[in-house]
C-alpha cells in the first residue's frame, strides 16, 4: 500500500485475514445478549488507538487539546462497543468460502476477508462525531462507513503524520512540521500518498 492512500491502507488492514486472526475480529458475530454473546472489541479499540486517531484529541500541529488542563480522550468505551458491532460478519474469503448460514470455511490467508451477512449486526450504530449508521446495512457498507469515519476524523492527519515522520524522518518533529503533514493529509481528498 505504499503507493496508495491511507484510507485504502486502513481498509486493507481491516480486511486482511492475518489482522483478523491477530486482533480477533475474524469470525466476530452479532450480539446475542440472551446467550451472553457480544462482539469481540479488540480490533475496534486498536483501529482507533493505534491505526487512526490515537488516544487524545490533537490540534493540527500534533499537540494535545486540553479541557481544564487535562487531555481530552478521542473515544469512549461506548464508541468501542459500537465499532465492534460494525466489525461483525467478517470471515475468511476466497473462492471456497461462500456466504452461508454457518461459518465452516477454509483458512485462506491470501484473499481478504469477506462478509457473511447472517453473522453481521444489522441494528443501527453510532460512530464518532455523531455519525449514525442505519439499520439493515450490509457488513461492507458498515465497514466502509466506519473506515470513512476514522479516516475523516480531525485527529487522523496529525496522529498518523507524526508517527510517519518519527519513523521515516526524525524522532522529534516540530509542531510546524506535523501541522504541514496533517494539512496535506486533510487536503488530499483521498489521503496522503506514499
Amino acid at each position: 500500500g505504499a503507493l496508495g492512500n491511507f484510507r485504502d491502507l486502513l481498509m486493507n488492514v481491516t480486511l486482511h485475514p492475518c489482522m483478523g486472526v491477530y486482533l480477533s475480529h475474524l469470525g466476530n458475530v452479532k450480539p446475542d445478549p440472551i446467550n451472553n454473546i457480544f462482539p469481540d472489541e479488540n480490533y475496534a479499540r486498536e483501529i482507533m488507538q493505534l491505526f487512526s486517531i490515537g488516544l487524545w484529541e490533537l490540534n493540527q500541529d500534533g499537540t494535545r487539546k486540553l479541557l481544564s488542563g487535562q487531555p481530552i480522550p478521542t473515544y469512549t468505551n461506548a464508541d468501542i462497543t459500537q465499532f465492534a458491532r460494525v466489525f461483525t460478519g467478517l470471515h475468511f474469503g476466497g473462492p471456497t468460502n461462500a456466504d452461508t448460514t454457518s461459518i465452516n470455511t477454509n483458512q485462506d490467508f491470501i484473499n481478504l476477508m469477506r462478509s457473511h451477512e447472517s453473522f453481521h449486526d444489522k441494528n443501527p450504530k453510532t460512530l464518532l462525531n455523531g455519525v449514525t449508521l442505519g439499520a439493515n446495512r450490509t457488513t461492507m457498507q458498515d465497514v466502509s462507513s466506519a473506515i470513512d469515519n476514522l479516516f475523516n476524523h480531525p485527529n487522523t492527519g496529525p496522529f498518523i503524520g507524526k508517527l510517519l515522520i518519527q519513523r521515516l524522518v526524525t524522532s522529534n518533529p516540530s509542531p510546524e512540521y506535523i501541522g504541514r503533514v496533517a494539512a496535506k493529509f486533510a487536503n488530499s481528498g483521498s489521503g496522503v500518498r506514499g
